[in-house]
Parts: C-alpha cells; sequence; structure tokens
C-alpha cells in the first residue's frame, strides 16, 4: 500500500521536476511522452525545468531544429513531443478528434472537398522547406478559392495538422511558431502502428508520470478504456505496480529509488507554469490538489490553467509575474495561507525559472 502523498512525490521524481533533469529537450520530452503546449512560452518552461541545465534556449534550438515539435497529436489539444513520435501519435490517437467534427464542420458550412483542396494548396505553397506564419498561410488558402473566414481558417489548419500534413516548426523571430510540411519537417519517423503502438504510448505515460492509473492514461491519451488496456498489457513487462488505496497505479521501476535520492527536493516548494504535466496529466488531481480549491487554478472551469505552486507534492497556491523589466516581481496567491519560510521563498524560486 502507498500514500496518496507517496503518489504525489513520486510523480515528481517520475516527471523530472525532482531530482537530475534530462541531457537534453528532447530527452525530457521522450520520457513524458507529450507535454502540454497550449501555451507556447509556458510549454518552453515546463520542457527546460525537465533539463540538467534548465535553460529556456536549449528548447527554443530544440525547436527551431526539429528535435522536438509542436503540434496536435492527442485530445484536439497542443503538446510538444519528440519529432520522430509525431506521425505515428496523430495516426493512433486523432481518429476519435476528427470523426466529431462533423457537426461544427456543417455550422462553418466547410466541406470534406474544401478540406481537400486546403490541403493541396499547402503542400504547394510548402513544398520545398518553406516556411508561413499563421496568418499568412490563411491568406494564401483563402486567395487559392477556400475562405477561412471565422473559424474556418482554425479548423482547416487543425485537420491538416491532425491528419498529417502540416506541424508547426521553427520560430520568427518574434516568438511565433511558423507552419511546415510535416514530412519534410520529420526527418525520421518511427514507424509503430495498432498494439505496438498503443503498448509505446503506454509504457512512455507511466514511465514519464506515474504512479498513475489506467483512467489516467486513457484520458490523458483520449482513449477508450479498452485500448488503454491493451497498451497496459503490452507494456506491462517494463512497468512496476503500487496498490493505492486499491486502486492499481503503474510506475518505471526505477522511480522510487530516483526519488530517494531526490525526496528533500520533492518536499520543497516549486513554481510551475500554467498547463504543466504536474497538473493536466492526470483525470484524478485530487492527489495533488484539494477539490475544494480546483477552481482556483482554472477559474470557472475555463480551460485556461493558471501557474502553481507547488508544496511538498501539493498545490497550495498560484502564482503571476506583475510589472515588466526592472519592475518584474512575482506575486503568489495561497489557497489558505502560505508558511512564513514559504513566502519568503517564492521569489528566489521565481527567479530560478527558465
Amino acid at each position: 500500500m502507498t500514500s496518496q502523498r507517496e503518489v504525489a512525490l513520486l510523480r515528481l521524481a517520475a516527471q523530472l521536476l525532482a531530482g537530475p533533469g534530462a541531457a537534453g529537450p528532447a530527452e525530457a520530452v521522450r520520457r513524458l511522452g507529450a507535454v502540454q503546449g497550449q501555451d507556447f512560452p509556458g510549454a518552453v518552461t515546463s520542457v527546460a525545468l525537465r533539463t540538467a541545465d534548465r535553460r529556456r534556449k536549449d528548447v527554443e534550438v530544440a525547436l527551431d531544429d526539429g528535435e522536438i515539435v509542436r503540434s496536435w497529436p492527442m485530445r484536439g489539444t497542443l503538446h510538444v513531443v519528440a519529432a520522430e513520435d509525431l506521425p505515428w501519435m496523430l495516426r493512433l490517437l486523432c481518429t476519435r478528434v476528427l470523426s466529431g467534427l462533423a457537426a461544427r464542420w456543417a455550422q462553418l458550412q466547410l466541406t470534406e472537398a474544401e478540406a481537400e483542396r486546403a490541403r493541396e494548396i499547402v503542400l504547394h505553397t510548402l513544398a520545398g522547406g518553406r516556411r508561413m506564419r499563421r496568418a499568412d498561410l490563411l491568406v494564401a488558402i483563402d486567395a487559392a478559392g477556400v475562405a477561412t473566414t471565422g473559424q474556418r481558417g482554425a479548423h482547416l489548419l487543425g485537420f491538416l495538422s491532425r491528419t498529417g500534413t502540416l506541424c508547426l516548426g521553427p520560430t520568427d523571430g518574434t516568438g511565433e511558431q511558423l507552419f511546415v510540411l510535416l514530412d519534410e519537417w520529420v526527418r525520421a519517423p518511427r514507424r509503430l502502428a495498432g498494439d505496438e503502438a498503443l503498448g509505446e504510448l503506454a509504457r512512455r505515460f507511466f514511465l514519464g508520470h506515474g504512479p498513475a492509473t489506467v483512467h489516467d492514461l486513457a484520458r490523458w491519451a483520449g482513449l477508450p478504456l479498452g485500448a488503454a488496456r491493451t497498451g497496459i498489457a503490452v507494456a506491462r513487462p517494463d512497468l512496476a505496480a503500487l496498490d493505492v488505496d486499491g486502486v492499481e497505479h503503474l510506475l518505471d521501476p526505477a522511480t522510487p529509488d530516483r526519488l530517494a535520492g531526490s525526496r528533500a527536493e520533492a518536499e520543497g516548494l516549486l513554481l510551475l507554469p500554467g498547463f504543466d504535466e504536474f497538473v493536466l496529466g492526470y483525470r484524478d488531481r485530487s492527489t495533488i490538489l484539494d477539490p475544494e480549491f480546483a477552481d482556483r487554478i482554472v477559474p470557472g472551469n475555463n480551460g485556461m490553467f493558471r501557474p502553481t505552486v507547488v508544496l511538498g507534492g501539493r498545490i497550495v497556491g498560484t502564482w503571476q509575474w506583475t510589472g515588466r523589466g526592472a519592475r518584474r516581481a512575482v506575486t503568489a496567491t495561497p489557497f489558505t495561507a502560505f508558511p512564513e519560510e514559504v513566502t519568503a521563498r517564492i521569489t528566489e524560486a521565481a527567479d530560478r525559472l527558465p
């Protein structure tokens, strides 16, 4: 039997938020399988926090070089993944998302024929290694006869990304990522399908997120429970199991030793950006967050997750930057009250963020 508190600390170790970081951004992302990427600056911070050198620049270089990529591989949501993993993840996980688009497309008067015409346009426009800003690519699609007004443009780019034509590539110097052709950008894709792909997905999820449950995997990946169980059956030889209140939790067999070597760090203070995997990577957040305070990190359940203050593996408040330049400061808001020694350390923790 393992306590909920120990599960939270083990997750910090598994996610590389306690203990030695990964050698580089690609290694960190591969371990977790995928890292939430809705907020681009926050995603860069999340990946950098999990590396040994904790440098934002290293993550930006990995994105610009195509080692890691940002796209929509699961749940219709932006994630950062290792470049070689994106094609097989798209094939495995996007079918359910795409099957649910019909009603919205009907409202937008968007047809499959128009979507395929848009594919022809972007293949012609971006062929040969060209890159384009989102707005410019939409102009090109519209000029070639496929309307991109309203939400049509967003749906077209999302569809072409989820069906393997587009992905987000290098930045343009201002922080905006440019669209590229996936087949040109991902130079050495892995070839996984069926049960092998489900098994690899499950293995990577539990290595980088465990201890976690089959329901956590299903929710994280957007899989039916049956498919999640199939993946676990394939991956089980590489995993260990814990009993937590009568529920099986799976994890990397090395995670307990990793926590043993970094327990003081795991039990300490940590500031995380919004949308971090430690918060969003699980169906049930009660292990790390009192349900009474759930609306404090996502007010009104509006999908916008605030940066969090973590102490001893539990989320105890939120934080934000205020001001700019020399006047920039961190403001933290506790759910109840921070211990005095924590209040004194929040500015120091913010200054150490990548």
